[in-house]
């Protein structure tokens, strides 16, 4: 028996079935032999959960109850987060509100810090690729450079996003930031993403005598889809007669586009801000066809790829409660099975994009983890 929850909706007539999923909730199933009974879903900010009416019987299905298992000072924050599912229909929309929040993040006044918008050529003969840069005025000495991915699913976002945390870790790591405006799926499918990333890289690495980097220290960093196209980046920077990357820095990296199709997922990841139905849009839209079919390239989901030796030193970090919980701790074992310096970092009762409820003393640990973790890749 199985019903398609939505908050606030007492359910009715549910079918008979396997488990199931679409874009407007979850079907949840008890059994295929169940009659026909009525459910009634009850979800509020503070209490989700789901009573099952079998005969006389109450069942409570505790994998629809996450809640109670987030971290009580991360709550809060989640009603911070869209409830619009991401489908065709609704990405303009949701594109347009992350720029507007984009918008009303206030930019901290750092006058040790010079910011641009400047314009680097693409290596692959498409269009030039916007870039945000951050540096310190004044330096003595070559600088290290970070190449930063922002977040979006693969299918939204902006370098914006992460504006004054750029700002700040310019100011207070001493290096270099460039964050990039890569193309966008599902108007600009891969390989487009990965050939905007990897030009920015190759470009500064062609110019940094006059740009002031050292090219020995020039990493990359980035989250959630941003993390994805991060690793790619560094598989396909590996693989490459040209420049490597120094590191790789990835918080909740998207990096397995089975996980979108798996029907054995963690009973308690991905009911929160970034669900499995999302993660099927936002893959479907960067690969053009089905998430899990033979074939996808590593160079889209660096998890597919067979040999991970010869990767940068790494960091991951990722929430107990994020769909990219296992994708992210079975990456970080295989990089460290093939030789690769690995930090892993996984935040208990915490959710996918959790960074927001910025007060909580997890928040404040996992931003103090990832400093630290580029402070050290930087500067050793």
């Amino acid at each position: 028996m199985s019903a398609k929850i939505s908050p606030g909706n007492a359910l009715k007539r549910p079918t008979k079935g396997g488990i199931t999923t679409d874009s407007f909730g979850t079907e949840v199933t008890t059994g295929p032999e169940q009659e026909e009974m009525p459910i009634h879903a009850h979800l509020s900010q503070s209490n989700y959960y789901l009573i099952v009416l079998l005969g006389h019987k109450l069942m409570r299905l505790p994998f629809m109850s996450t809640i109670e298992l987030v971290d009580p000072e991360l709550r809060d924050a989640l009603a911070l987060w869209p409830l619009l599912p991401l489908t065709a229909e609704s990405l303009m929309r949701r594109r347009a509100d992350a720029l507007e929040l984009i918008a009303a993040v206030p930019k901290p006044s750092l006058p040790d810090i010079a910011t641009d918008e400047i314009h680097v050529g693409s290596a692959f003969g498409a269009k030039p690729i916007r870039v945000l840069t951050y540096r310190p005025v004044t330096s003595n000495d070559p600088l290290p450079a970070i190449v930063h991915i922002h977040g979006g699913g693969f299918v939204m976002g902006a370098p914006e996003m992460k504006d004054a945390e750029n700002r700040l870790f310019a100011s207070e790591l001493r290096c270099a930031i460039y964050s990039v405006d890569h193309r966008l799926a599902p108007e600009s499918p891969h390989p487009a993403p990965l050939e905007d990333i990897y030009s920015v890289l190759t470009w500064l690495h062609a110019n940094a005598g006059q740009l002031g980097l050292d090219p020995a220290r020039i990493g990359i960093k980035g989250e959630s889809g941003g993390g994805g196209f991060a690793a790619a980046a560094a598989l396909y920077a590996r693989d490459r007669q040209g420049p490597k990357f120094a590191f790789q820095h990835l918080v909740y990296p998207m990096i397995d586009d089975r996980t979108a199709v798996r029907k054995d997922l963690h009973p308690y990841v991905g009911e929160f801000v970034w669900t499995q139905e999302n993660n099927y849009f936002g893959w479907r839209s960067l690969l053009g066809e089905e998430p899990g079919a033979a074939g996808v390239s590593p160079y889209a989901a660096a998890a597919r790829a067979a040999d991970v030796s010869g990767l940068p030193p790494t960091y991951i970090s990722v929430g107990g409660l994020d769909l990219f919980l296992e994708e992210n701790m079975i990456y970080a074992d295989r990089l460290s099975r093939a030789g690769v310096h690995v930090e892993l970092h996984m935040y208990p009762r915490a959710y996918h994009g959790f960074y927001r409820a910025t007060n909580a003393r997890v928040t404040k640990q996992a931003e103090h983890d990832n400093r630290e973790a580029l402070r050290r890749f930087l500067h050793g």
